[in-house]
């Protein structure tokens, strides 16, 4: 596997295991996003939209930044993974298989902070991680046709 990966291939690995190894730190560690490790319930959301539409709501009580940390911030903690799975896995190249292991990968994450009972298991959070993850996989689209393009007048130009 590493025999056949170009150099691009094993920086984008060391970025994403960097990426993950922070996702998990901030998830489960992070005592300034309210990890609290004695948590003694679950705490969890199945009703889609509920915590965006209190957040929302209550925004003025809570603040901006519990806002903007919630919904913002649950999406831009998964464009990296979206942004990086085209780069390491050829699987990861199809939008569908993206979209599939951005999704597989915060069910995983959102399962083990309910069995921990570290932070909460919530649909929001589900959609949200997925939306980023695919801003993500679209930005590196974008990027990937810009630097074709830009290769092709390179060499239009020699």
């Amino acid at each position: 596997m590493i025999r056949n990966t170009t150099r691009n291939q094993k920086l984008g690995w060391v970025l994403f295991i960097a990426y993950l190894a922070s996702l998990v730190y901030f998830m489960f560690f992070a005592e300034s996003f309210g990890r609290d490790p004695v948590q003694r319930d679950y705490a969890y959301n199945l009703e889609l939209f509920k915590e965006i539409k209190r957040f929302y709501h209550y925004r003025n009580q809570l603040g901006m930044k519990a806002f903007l940390m919630n919904v913002v911030g649950n999406v831009i903690a998964f464009m990296p993974c979206g942004f990086f799975l085209p780069i390491v896995s050829r699987r990861g190249r199809k939008w569908y298989n993206a979209i599939l292991l951005v999704f597989g990968l915060s069910l995983c994450i959102e399962v083990t902070q309910l069995v921990c009972k570290v932070g909460s298991f919530d649909v929001d959070d589900l959609l949200l991680n997925t939306a980023g993850g695919v801003l993500g996989y679209v930005i590196n689209r974008i990027v990937q046709r810009y630097r074709i393009r830009r290769k092709r007048r390179a060499k239009e130009t020699a």
